[in-house]
């Protein structure tokens, strides 16, 4: 070896760890085991099942760290970097060389694995459609108030550190909760993990008891509980004043289901929540890239996942959108983490960046999640005076933009404010989407889906209230899902976008009249359900286009109401402009995206992610005894035969416009007939 070549082994020798920057420093392997009892799957075999905790550090100074709230009061080891711990699970094929060479990368849900029920019908792993795939997965702890897991189980957590001022001090910031529908005199505080109070003295803080309040915030009947009314205690066992209890409301007298409970007060030692995003960003990582951690633990993925696709349901949904607004998509070393992305059921953003935030919170009164982007492009909010931004801003300057498939149900237009991300927040601008993106709306869906079937069901006995919507969301996002995969691997397009939008007119103004809501006797309108999008004034420290910082301003003053728009429907009620399922194709009822709430003081508003159904009248006869303006099932579908014949039709269908697999249209098919069979609809 020459004099320069040793000159420059020894300055990459120097320079090496710098570029390593954020990392997975160390993975420890708690346990290995065959997984699923040993059973083999497709051409991918059996599969294994290998658990452990990965620790990391991040570098504060670098500018992908740099937009973590507090990680300059996160303590810092030796090196000046911050360190954290995180559970992982890792499930993939015995024998590698059988794998797809996709590395699927699950998001949990507050700790959990669901949303691999997504994909598995009958449960994990159920018809292993994942796993038949050949594909390996991954989860891992990302939620700062989900502890570290360290008893075996498939709960995932994480440990962050806690910020704290350079003197040792706390940090500290007013915070609020809201309690509905309490009985007792004792309520835990919904938020008490990561914002415990800084004083117990309610002389500094507010509890106040209203009676009703509206989609816009405007409170009724508002009284201010005395401070020496109520303690932050537990009187279960001990008699007003109570046990001190940080993590506990007591009310002298009582709480009173028919109120709502505000309380407001000052909280200390936040988790440092946004170094969930760094751990996630940097085990995801190193299972794609790196050949082992520092100690010399092999990884076990190493060279044979080429692809990586990441996927979040829900609340792991609004956490990935939130992920890639932040840049952490771009690892360490400027490489890109998922190479796809599918955001599930995900209408807002959410608390995952900001000072004492939870994690776990929706779209309720005072909730941040909407005021940041909810569009992929570019987009120039001028109601609220922000300027162009999207959530893909940070990744286009990098060119680390995953491709994208995005899907919507009903409550993620009536309650959780995805609409805002389809027509801007003048309600008028239908944004375009990216060439990287692809957006599918489930009509007339709950939450994630319904169960599924073909029975007719029973109406709602109380006609203020809907039946539970069994409309399925599950085939169509199999289907989905395999067209990412082929867009990822193959370079093959998924079908095109199909979802409301006010050019081709199916979305609309939240009233029975712009949605032609058909008079339906003996149920609830849709007037007054849906959860508007309200502008609030978080103070000069939040940072609204990347949805983190600190809320000073609590509650938060309200400054704009912005338009939520819902699916217009057709003359049975059933919505327009999405991707129906096959139950939806060949209906039994009306099904609706939205559900109100039956009582108590936000009476008649959606009731969060629920949504409903009407079934149809069996008979002529009794569709017009009721005036029902639906047609009813002897009218639709005279003979079961009838039935199928037009349900095999839309099968065919949905399988020609990769809607539907066709092992899943078979399955369904002979579901109808086991269920029409069992229910007797058609007679014998």
């Amino acid at each position: 070896m020459n004099r320069t070549t040793a000159l420059i082994g020894g300055f990459v020798c120097l320079i090496a760890p710098s570029l390593l920057g954020a990392r997975i420093v160390k993975i420890a392997v708690t346990s290995r085991s065959a997984a699923f009892n040993g059973q083999a799957f497709g051409t991918a075999g059996a599969f294994e099942k290998i658990k452990g905790i990965a620790s990391g550090e991040i570098d504060p100074k670098d500018r992908r760290n740099a937009v973590i709230t507090d990680i300059q009061f996160a303590p810092k080891n030796a090196k000046g970097l911050v360190e954290y711990r995180t559970n992982f699970t890792l499930i993939k094929p015995i024998d590698m060389t059988k794998s797809a060479g996709v590395l699927f990368y699950n998001i949990v849900n507050r700790g959990g694995h669901q949303g691999t029920t997504t994909f598995h019908v009958g449960g994990d792993p159920g018809d292993g459609f994942l796993y038949k795939l050949g594909e390996a997965v991954l989860w891992s702890g990302w939620q700062g108030d989900i502890p570290l897991v360290i008893d075996g189980s498939d709960r995932e957590g994480i440990e962050v550190p806690i910020a704290r001022k350079p003197d040792g001090s706390p940090v500290t910031s007013p915070v609020w909760d809201r309690i509905t529908a309490a009985t007792g005199n004792t309520q835990s505080l919904p938020g008490a993990a990561g914002r415990a109070p800084a004083t117990l003295d309610t002389t500094k803080a507010r509890l106040i008891s209203e009676t009703s309040e509206t989609p816009e915030g405007v409170k009724t009947g508002v009284v201010t509980i005395p401070s020496t009314d109520w303690a932050f205690a537990d009187c279960r066992a001990t008699p007003f004043p109570g046990t001190p209890d940080p993590t506990r409301l007591c009310l002298k007298n009582g709480f009173n289901p028919a109120l709502l409970y505000e309380v407001v007060y000052t909280a200390k030692d936040p988790f440092v929540l946004g170094v969930g995003m760094a751990a996630m960003r940097d085990i995801v990582s190193f299972f794609r890239y790196a050949a082992k951690d520092d100690a010399g633990t092999a990884n076990p993925l190493y060279g044979t996942v080429p692809h990586v696709i990441g996927m979040g349901d829900s609340q792991s949904g609004r956490f990935g959108k939130n992920f890639l607004n932040l840049g952490f998509n771009e690892d360490e070393i400027g490489k890109i983490v998922w190479d796809g992305f599918n955001a599930r059921i995900a209408g807002t953003e959410g608390g995952f960046n900001i000072r004492f935030a939870r994690p776990g919170e929706m779209a309720e009164m005072y909730n941040p999640g909407a005021d940041g982007p909810l569009w992929w492009g570019d987009y120039t909010d001028q109601v609220r005076d922000h300027p162009a931004w999207g959530l893909l801003h940070r990744c286009q300057m990098t060119s680390t933009c995953p491709k994208i498939t995005e899907t919507y149900g009903g409550p993620e237009y009536w309650y959780s404010h995805g609409t805002v991300g389809i027509a801007g927040t003048t309600g008028k601008d239908d944004i375009p989407l990216p060439d990287n993106v692809r957006r599918y709306y489930h009509p007339g869906t709950p939450h994630g889906g319904g169960r599924g079937g073909f029975a007719l069901g029973v109406p709602a006995a109380n006609p203020g209230t809907l039946a539970a919507n069994p409309n399925p969301e599950k085939e169509t996002d199999r289907a989905l899902y395999v067209a990412l995969v082929d867009w990822v691997v193959k370079g093959v397009p998924p079908p095109a976008s199909i979802y409301p939008r006010i050019t081709n007119g199916t979305l609309v103004t939240a009233n029975s009249a712009a949605i032609g809501w058909p008079a339906i006797p003996n149920a609830p309108k849709p007037d007054g359900v849906v959860n508007p999008v309200l502008d609030y004034d978080y103070g000069p420290e939040f940072r609204y286009n990347d949805e983190s910082g600190v809320i000073t301003n609590v509650p938060p003053p309200i400054k704009h109401l912005i338009p939520a728009l819902v699916p217009k429907v057709d003359a049975d009620g059933n919505e327009m402009g999405g991707v129906g399922s096959l139950l939806q194709r060949v209906p039994l009822g009306t099904y609706t995206g939205w559900s109100p709430i039956a009582s108590g003081p936000l009476k008649g508003r959606q009731n969060s992610l629920v949504a409903g159904y009407i079934p149809f009248a069996k008979t002529k006869a009794e569709r017009l005894a009721t005036g029902d303006p639906r047609l009813s099932i002897e009218e639709r579908y005279p003979t079961a035969a009838a039935y199928y014949a037009t349900a095999v039709k839309q099968a065919n269908a949905l399988v020609q416009q990769r809607f539907l697999l066709p092992e899943d249209a078979v399955r369904l098919l002979n579901q109808m007939v086991t269920d029409l069979e069992a229910s007797k609809l058609f007679g014998k």
